[in-house]
């Protein structure tokens, strides 16, 4: 069977760390690529993203080579959703070889704006709390100043970019499957949100929801790694 590339997309303040359990679940024909954003993880001493943009093109740069005549497909989790969205109109405007598969999870399609509050903006202790309503967390974290003078500029500025980028809508749909990830207790992305990603491709549409709130993931790594095993198989 020939191997697949499976390139993942983190979440907001996340570094390519949170993937690496993956690994020991998927079958031996996907290679694993975690990607490892600007700012975090072995990327620590380099300048955070200024603006979407900045890191989608960062992102391309990182993986043009190993996608070019090569299989693959795309996860990402939240933040990671909406970088592949804008990923692969970036892969498109360069001509290059589309992906077979995207794996979204947690998060609404990139025509829906639900954001009631600008993070971003939100003073030190009012932003962490807002962050800490999502869950993914431990209460420790707001108790260690030392860990937040880390990650709270990180987490700062992915919802910075986030929070002012404007998509680039592209009406042609996909060519490719889309799979979509829920947690039922979400309290930012709902069952509804989801499904919309339907509108996204001419292709198979699957959605699955799991027990859990916006960081289902962290729990439920060998369900998503099985779902994504009979998803390629086939490619």
């Amino acid at each position: 069977m020939s191997k697949i590339k499976l390139f993942c997309l983190p979440y907001a303040g996340g570094s390519s760390i949170v993937y690496y359990k993956l690994k020991k679940y998927l079958n031996n024909f996907i290679e694993l690529y975690p990607i490892e954003l600007a700012g975090r993880g072995k990327r620590f001493n380099e300048t955070l993203y200024n603006n979407f943009n900045e890191a989608v093109n960062d992102i391309y740069n990182i993986i043009k080579s190993e996608i070019l005549n090569s299989s693959y497909a795309f996860f990402g989790h939240s933040m990671g959703a909406k970088l592949i969205y804008e990923l692969i109109n970036k892969i498109r405007e360069e001509n290059q070889n589309e992906p077979e598969h995207i794996f979204i999870s947690g998060s609404y399609p990139t025509h829906i704006n639900n954001r009631e509050k600008i993070l971003h903006k939100l003073p030190e202790d009012e932003f962490l709390i807002e962050v800490y309503k999502f869950g993914g967390m431990p209460k420790e974290f707001l108790e260690n100043k030392e860990l937040i003078t880390i990650f709270s500029p990180i987490l700062r500025s992915d919802y910075k970019i986030l929070e002012t980028h404007q998509y680039n809508f592209n009406k042609n749909k996909y060519a490719f499957d889309l799979t979509v990830f829920g947690g039922k207790e979400d309290n930012e992305v709902n069952i509804s949100e989801l499904s919309e990603w339907k509108n996204y491709t001419n292709r198979i549409f699957s959605l699955y929801e799991f027990d859990g709130d916006h960081f289902f993931i962290n729990y439920e790594m060998k369900k998503i790694a099985n779902i994504i095993n009979k998803k390629l198989i086939y490619y």
